[in-house]
């Protein structure tokens, strides 16, 4: 055996523990639950193989579709206003780079916040008798709203949140984008007099958008998942109005306990879930330069 063949031998069993321990806590979990979707669960415990069963339940299962609607409304409404309004952010820090970094700081600091932290935080805030927001409302002459108890209000209201929390975020992904782009287009651009919309418009944003293509996978992951603010602020209510996929696998399977439809819901998610990432990359891939 020649020396880069040795080498290449002792950095694999150097590495063999740490890989395979990373294998066992993702593939296991995963196998068991695909398991376990395949399976009629008892309340005593008792396993017997089912077939398809718990995945031909969710074509007659209205909850199903409403939380697989919730879902995507959720995740469409806060991945919209996180890009805009990180990108926004991130053209802010950009020109005021002479902003003291304790202040650059403070805009960035929401999406390092825990978010039992943050929702406990906006459940004080949003509350409909005591909280900041209604006060507000109410000192400028507008009614007050039930934020988190109106179905109507209730995705708009969670879609805010979780914008406030992760748009920092964003902006830091972008800011990071921008710092890449090539000052001499920018130069060319100064001296043929374009104006800044149309610098932004027509150099910035085209230049950006691989940028904002990842900043797009990284979020869906999360908002495609979305739980801990949900379950904190409204445990899917009210009348589910904000049971997402998740949440109703979660009910399903600890409230109710049937773990093998509640291990399907799970696994058509994850299903879902790979599949818009997987088209978000093949995106990234054609529009990166």
């Amino acid at each position: 055996m020649d020396t880069s063949n040795s080498q290449r031998a002792q950095l694999a069993a150097l590495a063999a523990p740490s890989v395979i321990f990373t294998v066992a806590m993702i593939a296991f979990p995963f196998c068991y639950t695909i398991w376990i979707s395949f399976q009629a669960v008892s309340a005593t415990g008792m396993m017997r193989f089912d077939g398809a069963a718990n995945y031909a339940r969710m074509v007659n299962d209205t909850q199903f579709w409403n939380g697989l609607w919730i879902t995507f409304y959720l995740y469409a409404l806060s991945l919209v206003l996180q890009l805009v309004c990180g990108t926004a952010l991130a053209l802010l820090l950009f020109r005021a780079r002479r902003l003291p970094g304790i202040i650059r700081s403070l805009f960035i600091s929401p999406f390092m916040l825990p978010p039992v932290v943050a929702g406990m935080m906006w459940l004080i805030i949003l509350d409909p008798s005591l909280g900041a927001a209604n006060y507000i409302l109410t000192s400028l002459g507008l009614p007050p709203s039930n934020w988190l108890a109106s179905p109507a209000l209730v995705i708009p209201t969670l879609a805010l949140v979780d914008t406030w929390q992760w748009t920092p975020y964003v902006a830091l992904i972008v800011l990071g984008g921008l710092q890449s782009l090539p000052p001499s287009v920018y130069e060319a651009a100064e001296i043929d007099g374009a104006s800044r919309t149309k610098t932004l418009l027509r150099i910035t944003l085209p230049l950006l958008l691989p940028t904002l293509v990842t900043a797009t996978v990284l979020r869906s992951v999360d908002l495609l998942r979305f739980f801990d603010l949900i379950y904190i602020t409204t445990q899917g209510g009210p009348a589910n109005a904000s049971t997402t996929l998740n949440i109703y696998g979660f009910r399903t399977g600890f409230e109710f306990f049937q773990l093998g439809y509640a291990g399907a819901l799970m696994i058509t998610l994850s299903v879902m879930v790979l599949g818009v990432v997987l088209a978000l990359n093949r995106l990234r891939n054609a529009v990166a330069w």
